[in-house]
Order: C-alpha cells, then structure tokens, then sequence
C-alpha cells in the first residue's frame, strides 16, 4: 500500500492552506461541505491524524470518526428534513476512494431525490455557505 501523502487536499484544508466549509470541528476530527455535492448539505468527516484510509487508520481513530458522522447525520435529518442518510466510505483506487485521506460521506437524502453522479457539478459558494450554517445550527440542537 502506498504511504500516506501529507499534501493530500484534505491535509491542506486541516492545516489551512486550502478554505472549506467547516460545519465540525474538534482536537480529532474535522467535518466541512464537499464542493461537489451529491446532495444539499453532503458533508465530509475526516479524521485530524494523518490516515490513508481504513486500511492504516487507528481503530480509535476510526470509531471516533464513525461518531462525528453520526452527529453531523443527526444534524442533517434536522437541518434539511432529510427522509434518510447516506454514508459512503471508499478505500484505495479500485475502491473507489479518490483523496487519499480517509474520509467518510455523509449525504442527506430525501425520498424519490436521486443522488447527483459524483464529482458532477460545483456547488455555488453561497450556497455551501447556507447550507453549512443550517448544519451548524441544528449540531447546536442536539
């Protein structure tokens, strides 16, 4: 397995480097808005400790992450009246995954509202930027 690159774009988004739309934070784990959404309000749950994927991350490190998801789904279904959630995970190439940080997608669903394909379209950033303080507003509810 390929070791883990520390200029990932999610490595620079941790350290700064690069902007998102943080809705989460903490010493452990960050979550922010993909750009390319799939769905309003598809969010992303990385871990703040350098992880390829499911591969080599801490087991520690992954439960808590797999906690922050369940938190920002919880937000989600308040934040959007979601009818559901979805949670994808991809690791390596042939899985799927395609930046090599482990993240976990957290995409409200609402029923008969198909997924946009991946990497599809470009949110507006005004947008994002509503949709991140919707979700931040509901973390505060729960």
């Amino acid at each position: 397995m390929t070791a883990y690159d520390p200029n990932n774009i999610f490595a620079k988004i941790l350290r700064g480097e690069l902007p998102a739309h943080r809705v989460y934070e903490d010493d452990r784990a960050l979550a922010f808005l993909d750009i390319m959404p799939r769905a309003p309000g598809h969010t992303l749950v990385i871990p703040k400790n350098p992880a390829r994927n499911i591969l080599d991350i801490d087991a520690d490190d992954l439960g808590y992450v797999a906690t922050i998801a369940q938190r920002i789904a919880r937000a989600q279904m308040q934040a959007f009246g979601a009818d559901g959630i979805t949670v994808q995970q991809f690791n390596e190439s042939a899985g799927g995954q395609v930046v090599f940080h482990l993240h976990v997608h957290v995409i409200p669903r609402h029923d008969g509202v198909a997924m946009k394909p991946p990497a599809s379209e470009m949110a507006k950033p005004e947008d994002l930027a509503a949709a991140a303080e919707k979700i931040r507003a509901a973390l505060k509810n729960l």
